[in-house]
Order: C-alpha cells, then sequence, then structure tokens
C-alpha cells in the first residue's frame, strides 16, 4: 500500500518530519554514495536520534518508535535524496 506518492506511511512521515531539507553530501557522505549505504546510515541516524529524544533505550515509547521505523523503506528516502541532489546540482 503506498502512500502520498512514497512506499507507505511510515517511510512518507520519516522522510517528512526527520529528514526534509537533509543534504547527505553536506554531512560526509561522498557524490557516488549508494542509496542503500546510505539509507543504512540514515536509520542509523533515525535510531540515535530517537533514543535521544526519549532519553532511555527501554522506555515504552522507544520501543514503539522502533517498531514504527520497522516499516521505513530507508534505500527510497536515500533514493529521493540522491535524486533531489542531483536536480539541485544540475
Amino acid at each position: 500500500m503506498s502512500y502520498n506518492g512514497w512506499t507507505n506511511h511510515a517511510t512518507w512521515r520519516v522522510n517528512l518530519e526527520m529528514f526534509d531539507g537533509y543534504d547527505p553530501y553536506d554531512c560526509g557522505h561522498s557524490s557516488d554514495v549508494e542509496a542503500y549505504d546510505l539509507g543504512l546510515s540514515l536509520k542509523e541516524m533515525a535510531e540515535e536520534s530517537l533514543e535521544a529524544q526519549t532519553g532511555d533505550a527501554m522506555s515504552l515509547a522507544f520501543s514503539y518508535a522502533m517498531a514504527f521505523l520497522v516499516d521505513v523503506n530507508w534505500t527510497e528516502i536515500a533514493q529521493h535524496m540522491i535524486d533531489n541532489y542531483g536536480e539541485r546540482a544540475a
């Protein structure tokens, strides 16, 4: 099931709320980064951000947030970033 042109609601929402305007090339990723590798990096960033916001990796809120992230298509978000950067660079 798709949502607003994205794989699903979780992917759309995480992209919008956590990564909107994020330029991976300004944060240490090379211009030839692969979507899969960038996706892994984005997932790690999101998990670290949630842990910092909840203050406790064992909390119920963190647990629910992590369960939500399972449905995110990280490669899709990464490819969207790569494509968006390419349009601005052209």
